[in-house]
């Protein structure tokens, strides 16, 4: 089969398409003929292998998995002896866990993993990145509690799961204003968002407005230049695993009233994150959200798609399709 590979970290020109074997499913597990995948924001970083320290997991000196790619839509293709939870033909989309590799025509996932049936009013593409929005339920919802009336902000609001988070919000009656550039302002009203500010000419930092809430999605702010734009019990949020995130984490914990919040979403426990995914399948079947998609690829053209994912221009998702 085709698959994108990588055998040691850097530039997206370390990914090579090749031919290897095809897997074969085991007891427990599932062979999924993949249709679509989208390039998250986690896989530039995973195939720089940044940040260094989680090297540790990801492989000292090169990749332990050769196959990026955890989220993808697909049909069951074969079953292993046990399975009766699936039947082959039946259309599914979910998260293939640590071991990744759904940059790939096949996949075998486990029966009890991340895997459930594709709403029947979504296409293979437009639910391949719903598994993009338990990143945002578990930072919205599990962990700051959003609530009816909350004020909340979202920084970097276009992008895959900053779109997903302003309408997990709006879902919750909070209301929602949500940080982009100047060319993504009509996207992010049309997510629900009840203000938009345009970076490139207003910093949410300065303008003396308070929140219950700052997501921080884009990594581009920080506690300490945020910390009076929240109100006096407000949430700090910041999707991205940093040494310093922690340090203000256990800080906040302790000294302040504001405070700091990071969840490791992927290390969730299964039955937790497909609690996440269920309520968020309830809310794409009844319209109340919806997967932004930006740019189409094949996989031949990974590289591209890389590249556009690191140029900061991204609208949405991007998905490939095979």
């Amino acid at each position: 089969m085709k698959a994108v590979t990588f055998v040691k970290y850097g530039t997206p020109e370390v990914l090579q398409l090749e031919s290897i074997k095809k897997p074969i499913p085991k007891a427990d597990e599932i062979l999924i003929k993949i249709n679509a995948i989208p390039v998250t924001t986690e896989d530039p970083l995973l195939r720089r292998g940044e940040p260094y320290f989680t090297r540790l997991f990801l492989g000292l000196t090169k990749p332990k998995n050769s196959v990026l790619g955890a989220e993808f839509s697909g049909e069951i293709e074969a079953i292993g002896q046990n399975v009766t939870l699936f039947k082959i033909g039946d259309k599914v989309f979910g998260h293939s866990g640590q071991n990744l590799g759904c940059y790939a025509e096949y996949v075998c996932v486990k029966e009890k993993g991340l895997l459930l049936k594709r709403p029947p009013n979504m296409s293979a593409e437009e639910v391949a990145p719903v598994c993009t929005f338990m990143a945002a339920w578990n930072f919205m919802v599990a962990l700051a509690e959003v609530k009816h009336h909350q004020k909340v902000l979202i920084n970097g609001a276009s992008g895959s799961v900053g779109s997903a988070a302003v309408q997990i919000a709006k879902t919750f009656g909070a209301n929602v204003t949500g940080v982009c550039s100047t060319a993504n302002i009509n996207l992010v009203k049309s997510l629900g968002a009840d203000k938009v500010i345009d970076y490139t000419t207003d910093q949410f930092t300065k303008n003396g407005a308070l929140y219950d809430i700052v997501f921080d999605v884009a990594n581009k702010s920080s506690f300490y230049s945020c910390r009076n734009s929240l109100t006096k019990n407000g949430i700090y949020l910041n999707p991205v695993l940093k040494i310093s995130t922690l340090i203000q984490m256990l800080w906040t914990n302790f000294f302040s009233k504001k405070k700091v919040m990071f969840s490791a979403t992927g290390l969730q426990p299964i039955s937790k994150r497909k609690t996440f995914l269920k309520e968020l399948t309830k809310l794409f079947e009844t319209g109340k959200l919806k997967t932004i998609i930006d740019k189409r690829y094949n996989l031949e053209q990974i590289v591209d798609a890389h590249r556009y994912i690191e140029s900061g221009n991204r609208k949405g998702n991007v998905i490939i399709n095979l």
